[in-house]
């Protein structure tokens, strides 16, 4: 008994990297479909238009879509549609930058503002919610280690 004991602690510990990618990729997924869920029920948007109002309701002001395919760390292409979208429901307004005619800069419509006014503290609530199991020094610690995985990863990538 002792034997398979020891051989399931040490495969564990062998993909320890995987099980960890796992469990973060499972908490991602629940904690996403959620959100998912309460913003396509309680204002009937989904995940990747609020993603795109939060960032417009934070500074700095009047991004580029550049700069917001940056933030949200998704293609250009995938940015003017969601705009597009947001702008034909009249919640964002695109505008030629002054300085440089091909680039555009994206602000948020009062519609868009009222939006986010509702919607980012309601966000922030239920996510606060769903971790209410971990006290605020669990939450800096977890906080901390991603900053360096991600920092990691990051290090990695340019490498």
């Amino acid at each position: 008994m002792d034997d398979r004991t020891d051989a399931v602690e040490e495969s564990r510990q062998k993909n320890l990297e995987a099980r960890v990618w796992l469990r973060m990729l499972a908490c991602s997924n629940l904690i996403e479909n959620e959100l998912r869920e309460r913003l396509r029920t309680g204002f009937d948007t989904t995940l990747a238009r609020f993603d795109v109002i939060a960032q417009l309701a934070r500074p700095p002001e009047e991004p580029t879509m550049g700069e917001l395919s940056q933030r949200l760390m998704v293609t250009k292409g995938s940015i003017t549609d969601v705009i597009g979208r947001l702008e034909t429901a009249g919640l964002v307004e695109r505008r030629r930058d002054a300085d440089d005619a091909r680039v555009q800069r994206v602000r948020l419509t009062a519609r868009g503002k009222r939006l986010a006014a509702r919607t980012i503290p309601a966000h922030n609530e239920r996510l606060a919610q769903l971790m209410r199991g971990f006290g605020r020094d669990d939450l800096k610690a977890l906080d901390a280690l991603l900053g360096r995985l991600r920092a990691a990863l990051r290090a990695a990538n340019d490498s």
